[in-house]
C-alpha cells in the first residue's frame, strides 16, 4: 500500500514497529520516566501524533498502533490513583475518555392511563 500523504513510511513491518514500541517502554521503565503519546511519537521518530495516526490507514500496521495507544492510555488510568491526577484526567479525555454520567429513563404508558382525565 502506499503512502497517503507521499513521504516514505518510518516502518516497513510490523514488528520493527512493535519492537521500537517495546524499547520505549523498556526504556522508560529503565528511566523511571513516563510512558506518554508524545514521548511516544518521538521515539519512533515521527514529528506530529498525526504521523503516527496515520498508519491506522494501513491494515498491516493498524492493529499495532492502536495497542500502542492502549499502553500509553494504560499508564495514564494507573495515574488516576495519585494525589494529583489532573494531568492524567486531561490526557485520558484526549483519547475519548468522558467525566459525565448520562442517565436514560423510559416511561411507559398505558391505554388506561391516558383515558383517565
Amino acid at each position: 500500500m502506499s503512502n497517503p500523504v507521499g513521504r516514505p513510511r518510518l516502518y516497513k513491518s510490523v514488528e520493527d514497529f512493535e519492537e521500537m514500541v517495546s524499547k520505549y517502554r523498556a526504556d522508560c521503565i529503565a528511566n523511571k520516566e513516563p510512558i506518554t503519546w508524545t514521548g511516544l511519537c518521538l521515539y519512533l521518530g515521527f514529528s506530529s501524533r498525526q504521523s503516527l495516526d496515520e498508519y491506522l490507514n494501513y491494515p498491516e500496521f493498524s492493529d499495532s498502533v492502536k495497542k500502542a495507544k492502549l499502553m500509553v492510555e494504560m499508564e495514564y488510568e494507573k495515574c488516576l490513583r495519585a494525589n494529583n491526577s489532573t494531568g492524567s484526567i486531561f490526557a485520558l479525555k484526549n483519547f475519548g475518555w468522558k467525566d459525565k454520567q448520562q442517565v436514560e429513563q423510559t416511561i411507559k404508558v398505558t391505554d388506561d392511563e391516558t383515558n383517565e382525565w
